[in-house]
């Protein structure tokens, strides 16, 4: 019962089962920390602020990253769905 089917067995390469990340950090989020960050640095002119923004969110994110890769799935559910458990 525990042995594979004949003729049922595909391989799946590795590359589409991992989450796909830049600098370490999910795509979505560094796309979305990078362009906040420049629009603060160069829109406003703020540009320690804007590098400040970068370095914090992107280091935040890879943190998050390294403990879970699908943080941000998880957040997204935790958000959409309400507790229905909580004291």
């Amino acid at each position: 019962m525990d042995q594979p089917v004949q003729g049922f067995v595909a391989p799946v390469h590795r590359s589409l089962t991992e989450p796909i990340l830049l600098g370490g950090a999910p795509r979505a989020v560094a796309i979305l920390n990078g362009t906040l960050a420049a629009a603060l640095g160069l829109g406003l002119h703020l540009w320690i602020a804007g590098l400040l923004l970068w370095v914090a969110g992107h280091t935040a994110a890879v943190w998050a990253a390294k403990r879970d890769p699908l943080f941000v799935d998880v957040v997204r559910r935790h958000l959409r769905i309400p507790a229905h458990l909580s004291v």
